[in-house]
């Protein structure tokens, strides 16, 4: 039997608006329910941008623990809650992320530009970030955008050893203008110099480099991630309809690949996530 394949969906992001694209999960019921028609599709695992009443991003404590509350009530699926926010948000308040205490959260590991922006994660803000989550029990999923990013993991679990759980799952982020190419041979580049700690790892295609990341990072045996964050087209022209559409998709492509979508459970289990 082939490993089975994790599938996380990222529905929503800090960069679209809700205004160009009015398919976008951003009150907490769409989100919700974009939650459960993804779970129900093959999703495992939701990576958590939240949105205000004027649908801008938001880092407002009260929001970011009703929103982990509300899809534990209404799903199984792990929930992961970015701590990069947007590009304009200040390092204080996206630690504070985990007072919402998620299941797992995004973790960073450099500062990159993104398009016109700068996403800034200085090394300090870094290992910060790293021994809060491995004091509350909150397993990180490394984010990794360049080649850089991958050898500053070595480097931090040199310093400051294991996540809690003892897994190490990273998803390499592809396509950003700034980041690493979207092709298979950058990521063929960053899966060989992984630390050999790393457990599991995924894949992120943004915009056009989706497909190709899929289908390379299937071959080589590695996970996906999924969603309207991270791309607004299924092909070009033919916009998204749903984040559901994304997720089924993913799985039809493991399913060539001959790999199961994992249950959320089975996700807890490969990423060392508490109960």
């Amino acid at each position: 039997m082939t490993a089975p394949l994790l599938v996380t969906v990222a529905p929503t992001g800090a960069e679209t608006q809700k205004s160009d694209c009015l398919a976008l999960p951003t009150t907490l019921e769409e989100l919700v329910a974009t939650a459960r028609e993804c779970e129900a599709a093959g999703a495992a695992m939701v990576h958590v941008h939240v949105r205000d009443h004027d649908h801008a991003p938001s880092l407002e404590p009260a929001r970011l623990k009703e929103t982990v509350a509300a899809l534990r009530d209404e799903t199984d699926l792990v929930v992961q809650l970015s701590t990069g926010g947007s590009v304009h948000d200040a390092l204080e308040d996206r630690l504070r992320v985990l007072d919402a205490a998620p299941d797992s959260c995004s973790l960073t590991m450099g500062t990159t530009n993104f398009g016109d922006d700068v996403f800034l994660n200085p090394w300090p803000f870094v290992v910060e970030l790293y021994t809060e989550v491995q004091e509350r029990g909150i397993v990180p999923e490394f984010e990794l955008f360049d080649l850089g990013q991958v050898h500053a993991l070595r480097r931090l679990l040199d310093a400051h050893g294991l996540p809690a759980g003892g897994k190490v799952h990273v998803d390499l982020v592809m396509g950003v203008p700034g980041g690493m190419a979207g092709t298979t041979s950058s990521l063929v580049a960053a899966v060989r110099d992984l630390p050999p700690e790393v457990t599991s790892w995924s894949a992120t295609g943004i915009g056009r480099s989706t497909l190709p990341v899929m289908l390379a990072a299937l071959s080589a045996g590695g996970h996906l991630r999924v969603g309207m964050e991270d791309v607004l087209t299924m092909s070009p022209g033919v916009p998204v309809s749903s984040n559901a559409q994304l997720v089924r998709r993913a799985v039809a492509a493991g399913e060539l690949a001959q790999r199961t979508p994992m249950t959320p459970a089975q996700a807890r289990e490969a990423l060392g996530v508490r109960a």
